[in-house]
């Protein structure tokens, strides 16, 4: 459980980009469904949409502003730029001087008038364009089935256009486009239109990972691998977790966690992908656990 949280809050989740050429990218989207939340994911801008019986109105808002901690002097705003009856809440957290959490919140009159509410959260960057689009889909029902990730199907994923077959039974999704494997690694992964922003989204990881208070770094290196089987360079760095959950990580063995962050294009996707895994996590002869020993190879 320790390894889950932590990781969760370590890996944004993220997206799912398919693309033949640089400037020919195809819908990149992933969704998981958990309750009456559905999480997505695209273009490294991470959104969650949920639906409430309440009518649109603001005596039947107040308890769902109050859900999302909308506090009574938070600026409410109408999106003219929407087609629908709307309140839009935009609340920035400073996360270090160099990292700003862009959080956006839309509370939209959706089909019989209920409430639909929709969050998107990036760093460093924010898209209204992009927040208007994905809400129209959302509320027109144009949102592919295809684009929904199955949690019980953990046999084979869709890795960036590759089937990627797990052995382990007890793999399962940490969030849209983030498998971790018990004792096996875990790995999480964005799909981008370039190779600047996929670098981008990798150098923003392991910002968010270094601010963390509970995270220390042992070492910091570039070494060379073989990603889905083209020689690149990768960043390992290796932290030292403390204050986070200390007695289950005594119990358990685990102290340092090991993190690989690699930028490439792969099969004509630029990807950023994250790999990690614990000091007492199973290795194979390669030096990395069985989930990463599939993507990965260290020289």
């Amino acid at each position: 459980m320790r390894r889950l949280i932590f990781l969760m809050v370590l890996i944004f989740t993220i997206l799912n980009t398919s693309a033949q050429e640089k400037n020919n990218v195809v819908n990149d989207l992933k969704a998981i469904t958990n309750g009456t939340t559905i999480f997505y994911t695209d273009e490294g801008i991470d959104f969650t949409s949920q639906t409430f019986s309440n009518s649109f109105s603001l005596k039947s808002l107040k308890k769902i502003f109050r859900l999302y901690k909308i506090k009574k002097d938070d600026i409410k705003m109408r999106d003219k730029n929407l087609d629908y009856p709307n309140y839009y809440v935009s609340k920035n957290d400073k996360i270090t001087d160099d990292l700003m959490q862009f959080n956006s919140y839309y509370f939209v009159e959706g089909k019989e008038n209920r409430v639909s509410v929709f969050w998107f959260g990036s760093v460093n960057k924010q898209d209204r364009f992009f927040e208007r689009k994905y809400i129209s889909r959302v509320l027109n029902d144009s949102i592919p089935e295809s684009a929904f990730i199955d949690p019980s199907k953990m046999r084979a994923i869709d890795f960036a256009g590759r089937v990627l077959k797990l052995s382990n039974n007890e793999c399962h999704w940490a969030n849209v486009n983030s498998i971790q494997c018990p004792y096996y690694g875990q790995i999480s992964w964005s799909l981008h239109k370039s190779l600047e922003e996929a670098e981008h989204r990798t150098s923003t990881q392991i910002l968010l990972t270094k601010s963390k208070k509970n995270s220390k770094v042992i070492s910091e290196e570039t070494v060379n691998v073989e990603f889905e089987g083209k020689p690149t360079s990768a960043t390992k760095i290796i932290y030292d977790i403390k204050g986070f959950n200390g007695l289950l990580a005594g119990v358990s063995g685990a102290k340092n966690l090991t993190v690989y962050y690699v930028s490439i294009m792969v099969r004509g996707t630029y990807m950023s992908c994250v790999m990690s895994f614990w000091n007492n996590d199973v290795k194979t002869e390669n030096g990395l656990p069985p989930l990463l020993d599939e993507i990965m190879k260290v020289n």
